[in-house]
């Protein structure tokens, strides 16, 4: 582009250069230059184990780098290879996912190590057609694996590369309408080769750069590509149409302890919420916190109870989560009532429970009525 071309798009407030192949070749000099060192990346121009593609991209769902990084570390650390990880039981899964949220992504991980071991050999099909019908598996993931592990071109699009397209294009449609046009614009920049290392560049891009408030525009490889910064609105863009307010939940939730030390945990349905997960017996979780009279009947024990001052407070992605704590010490030999759901209940140690599948709201509850019983004892 000339000089004169470049002052006439200036004056119109336009980016410098449209953007295109020169916005790629810019990137990716970025990226090979300043690129995140992750634990399951392997450098430009290289190819990526499809397996540590996939279990990254599902551990990042929802989630940041910073908290998924150690996970990762200690699933591949103990199943290298999808093989072995189809060869572990659900529960192991759950143990090890622990703390991460979001349970659904740890059960439909085990389903589909175990799709991958049985029909696929342990290899990872290569196509986005065959890895969409794969069990947790979406249009983003199935484009991530087959541009990042085997260099096709496809065009995943994630939060951070949602965010340099809408800027970079100047999309000023709210979200989620836009997102199909960011969609195809992203894939209008997606280059035959290198497509692995421009999605990953694209991510870094976001998340080093083009952050969602004050983005670093004077530190941007593509500042003169990008239509939003010529108008002065890059903080503003992608525009987001505003969230419904997130609704209150109730609940009682009971904390029995034994005299050996052992607490009762219950294991939770399959499906739903924290699905196969364990957790403190509790009632349902409703829009009204029911009488403390009523809740006892929900209680798996028949015992003398002493409620915690304080709920426990947690929020879910929808809905904020209030429980009201009721602890009770019992002998070894207590018998559970039926409410209990004796099948689906175990003594865990509490030397153990660090080891227990326990999401992060249940391992809340127990710090929460342990640590008033360890201040009623001191007292």
């Amino acid at each position: 582009m000339g000089a004169l071309a470049q002052k006439q798009r200036k004056q119109m407030n336009l980016p410098l250069r449209p953007a295109g192949p020169d916005t790629v070749r810019a990137l990716l000099a970025w990226y090979d230059a300043e690129r995140r060192h992750l634990p399951w990346r392997y450098g430009p121009r290289r190819k990526a184990d499809p397996y540590r593609v996939w279990l990254s991209e599902i551990m990042l769902q929802q989630t940041t780098v910073k908290a998924v990084v150690p996970y990762f570390e200690k699933f591949v650390a103990r199943w290298p290879t999808v093989a072995d990880l189809a060869a572990a039981s659900q529960d192991e899964v759950l143990q090890m996912w622990a703390g991460l949220g979001y349970y659904s992504r740890a059960r439909n991980l085990k389903a589909c190590a175990d799709t991958v071991a049985a029909k696929y050999d342990g290899v990872f099909p290569p196509t986005e057609a065959e890895l969409r019908d794969l069990p947790g598996i979406g249009p983003y993931t199935a484009a991530a694996i087959a541009a990042i592990a085997y260099g096709h071109k496809a065009t995943p699009v994630d939060g951070n590369i949602e965010r340099v397209i809408a800027r970079l294009f100047s999309v000023r449609q709210p979200l989620p309408k836009s997102k199909p046009e960011i969609k195809r614009l992203a894939a209008t920049l997606t280059p035959s080769k290198r497509a692995g290392d421009y999605a990953q560049a694209m991510m870094d891009l976001g998340a080093q750069i083009c952050s969602p408030k004050r983005p670093s525009c004077l530190m941007c490889p593509l500042q003169q590509d990008c239509a939003a910064h010529a108008h002065g609105i890059a903080e503003t863009l992608p525009i987001k149409t505003a969230k419904a307010a997130r609704p209150n939940r109730y609940g009682h939730a009971f904390l029995v302890l034994r005299e050996d030390g052992a607490v009762l945990l219950r294991r939770r349905p399959e499906a739903g919420l924290l699905g196969g997960m364990l957790e403190v017996p509790s009632t349902d979780w409703g829009d009204v916190l029911p009488p403390e009279k009523d809740a006892r009947r929900a209680a798996p024990v028949t015992t003398r109870w002493w409620a915690v001052p304080t709920p426990v407070v947690h929020v879910f992605t929808h809905f904020k989560l209030e429980l009201m704590v009721h602890r009770a010490l019992v002998p070894v030999d207590a018998t559970l009532t039926f409410w209990a759901e004796q099948e689906r209940c175990v003594w865990v140690k509490r030397r153990d429970l660090h080891a227990a599948a326990l999401p992060s709201l249940m391992r809340k509850v127990i710090a929460h009525a342990l640590e008033e019983t360890s201040l009623e004892a001191a007292e």
